[in-house]
């Protein structure tokens, strides 16, 4: 069955006229007539779209030795296995679509979360460094217990965000974590959506970037000028933030771009590295990182294990994939 009689088909079963059905496709009713007598064909955009509209797949449209019945049979067989015998997870240009939207606004939200959580002491330290330097109006139990408040209020927006979003993200878990097959035209829009958004992700994470290695300056000034170093760590803490509000924001949204191309660190081998030896791996960091901050309680020091952490787990990942 030709594309022109699938269009007719699927139009006359859902009871639309040529002028309901080219409004719902924002075309002429003249278009619709020459795709259903064949004399012009629709471009892939209008075919993914006639795609969701239909609930069919493209490839059921496209390919004359498909049929509508086929459909089953092709949503079915996207369940199948690789030459290695993994099992797929099928993405759908609608799954797809949903999943970019969604990281899009979570992206947002959970940078936002970020930025609060490294703002949050910057009441704490300016009201401490205010009531030393100048005569104030309060005691310095009221500047910490007011600095201390702004701190768990804005930690607490922030944790609050994680888990919403977190839990909004957790259906999409397969995504990052299966070996994906996706739907014909699925890595079309994916990569095009990609190249609209790259200028805008080397922009913030150049500003993101910069913004962090120049948040330095204020505190080196205040030491020049004689001046309290407490206001140069807010006007540090607050720099840094903007940046990583920039960094995570342009990372999530980029990343969801990889995801679903299975690129970067989406790639298979990393998928099965970090199903291998992920959980261990960073329940053994977790258990390191206590057992010392609380033998030696050098909080203030102990932190360092994180980085490290994340360097060295990159290392055996990229060792474990290549074999």
């Amino acid at each position: 069955m030709i594309l022109a009689d699938k269009i007719t088909n699927l139009r006359k079963k859902e009871g639309w006229s040529q002028e309901e059905f080219a409004e719902r496709m924002g075309v002429s009713r003249q278009s619709i007539s020459k795709w259903e007598g064949g004399r012009s064909t629709p471009d892939m955009n209008k075919i993914l779209q006639m795609s969701e509209l239909f609930g069919v797949s493209t490839d059921v449209l496209l390919k004359d030795d498909l049929t509508l019945e086929d459909e089953v049979t092709t949503t079915a067989a996207s369940s199948m296995q690789n030459d290695n015998g993994e099992a797929l997870y099928p993405v759908s240009l609608e799954l797809a679509n949903e999943y970019m939207g969604q990281k899009a606004s979570a992206a947002v939200k959970i940078a936002f979360g970020v930025m609060l959580c490294i703002m949050s002491p910057i009441l704490l330290i300016f009201l401490d460094g205010a009531n030393e330097a100048y005569t104030m109006s309060f005691t310095t139990n009221q500047a910490m217990m007011s600095g201390l408040t702004a701190l768990i209020l804005m930690v607490g927006v922030a944790v609050a965000l994680f888990i919403v979003n977190g839990m909004r993200l957790k259906k999409y878990e397969p995504l990052e974590k299966e070996p994906l097959d996706t739907a014909y035209g699925v890595d079309g829009v994916v990569k095009e959506k990609q190249a609209g958004f790259e200028r805008a992700h080397t922009r913030d994470m150049t500003v993101g970037i910069v913004m962090c290695v120049l948040s330095c300056l204020p505190i080196f000034i205040a030491l020049i000028l004689n001046k309290r170093a407490e206001f140069g760590v807010c006007l540090l803490l607050f720099i840094v933030a903007i940046g990583v509000f920039l960094i995570v924001r342009a990372s999530i949204i980029w990343g969801s771009y990889n995801v679903l191309l299975e690129q970067g660190d989406y790639t298979r081998p990393k998928k099965v590295v970090e199903k291998r030896i992920g959980g261990i791996y960073w329940g053994i960091v977790m258990a390191a990182y206590l057992l010392i901050s609380f033998v030696t309680f050098r909080w203030e020091s102990t932190w360092i294990i994180w980085p490290v952490a994340g360097v060295l787990y990159s290392v055996v990942g990229m060792a474990l994939a290549k074999k």
